[in-house]
């Protein structure tokens, strides 16, 4: 069956990344099943993302604005959830983007917020229930 498998993400600063990722993945109900020195991969039942030390650093900022991953959207359960999420993101290495129009900067049907981390990397978080 399709499906996706993992994502991997490479980082510059791993310590930074397992700390800022590290918080984020747990809120969302992810779990570390794995850690090595170069990285750690995370799962939630179904496909993982692992965080991994770039063996080629260019650059200390991911610049989603360059041809790449712009961001990754997550399930991030009922709204209260994504509302608390979000608030405690900037405690957690996380800035919220589009708060002018949050919860519904993706449309007036659509609730969900945006964070960015230290390392430029954007995530969405996205309300699917209630």
């Amino acid at each position: 069956m399709p499906g996706l498998h993992h994502v991997e993400i490479w980082v510059a600063d791993l310590p930074s990344a397992r700390t800022e990722w590290g918080w984020l993945l747990g809120e969302l109900g992810y779990t570390r099943t794995s850690a090595w020195n170069e990285g750690e991969s995370w799962s939630a039942g179904g496909a993982y993302l692992t965080l991994t030390t770039s063996p080629n650093i260019a650059g200390e900022a991911h610049d989603r604005r360059l041809p790449g991953l712009n961001h990754l959207a997550f399930d991030g359960g009922a709204r209260s959830d994504v509302d608390r999420i979000l608030a405690a993101g900037p405690e957690h290495g996380w800035s919220q983007l589009y708060s002018d129009r949050y919860p519904h900067a993706g449309g007036p049907d659509h609730y969900a917020g945006w964070l960015e981390n230290t390392a430029g990397f954007k995530v969405e978080v996205v309300a699917t229930g209630i």
